[in-house]
């Protein structure tokens, strides 16, 4: 009988189960289904858990502070504050922390911002599953997770040459669907002086045209149309 006993003791000693030691992970978006959805796949994962949530920037550091979890999954996009604000103002308590951005934004400035803010990984919100638990366990051993149309689209950004602040504001207001009048008149500029800076848009951008301009620079996101309204 204690033969027995002794083995049922030393059968529990050495369940895996119990040996987990678990990747704590804090999930940051503002959508409450894209939340569910994270958590729902990480839950099912056994070496991991979520150990809070937040619904903006300010929540998320806020709970990374209280819980000090292994990874943290933050939206780009937030109320309150950024995620890139959220990121710096992480890194600067803590500042091994291990964050990966993910979004719904693939654009080349997002991309090379969020590396630049101390990112672990940036993944596409549509990625796949696999590529995100892969990515998560990745960036909990303290290495960077960069998938290879994310590397493509950093690869392609470092040749595409930096805009300067006017040429970002006129091609907002190109985006916005003003024309070289209007764009000028709100800027306070002449009608030659936007068509002078335009031409050194389409040439950074390797753009032949207004619309091929616009495509581009949405493409790697330099601008949204979420961000552009006639002034």
């Amino acid at each position: 009988m204690r033969s027995v006993r002794a083995r049922r003791r030393l059968t529990r000693k050495k369940s895996p189960s119990s040996r987990v030691r678990q990747i704590r992970i804090i999930i940051a978006d503002d959508h409450p289904v894209v939340r569910e959805g994270l958590g729902a796949l990480v839950k099912s994962q056994p070496d991991m858990a979520v150990v809070s949530e937040a619904a903006n920037g300010r929540q998320a550091v806020q709970q990374f502070l209280l819980h000090r979890p292994d990874v943290v999954l933050l939206d780009l996009r937030m109320p309150e504050m950024n995620g890139i604000e959220a990121l710096h103002a992480m890194l600067e308590k803590e500042p091994q922390a291990r964050v990966i951005v993910l979004s719904t934004y693939g654009g080349d400035e997002e991309i090379r911002g969020a590396f630049r803010a101390g990112a672990k990984a940036y993944l596409l919100k549509d990625s796949p599953r696999d590529q995100l638990l892969q990515s998560i366990r990745t960036v909990h051993q303290g290495q960077l997770s960069i998938p290879p149309e994310i590397g493509a689209r950093l690869a392609a950004s470092m040749q595409v040459k930096k805009l300067t602040a006017r040429e970002m504001e006129i091609l907002s207001g190109m985006v916005a669907g003003q024309s070289n009048k209007e764009i000028g008149s709100s800027l306070g500029i002449a009608e030659g002086t936007v068509k002078v800076h335009i031409g050194h848009l389409f040439k950074k951008l390797g753009a032949t045209g207004r619309t091929e301009a616009i495509r581009i620079a949405l493409r790697r996101g330099f601008v949204h149309l979420s961000d552009s309204s006639p002034q």
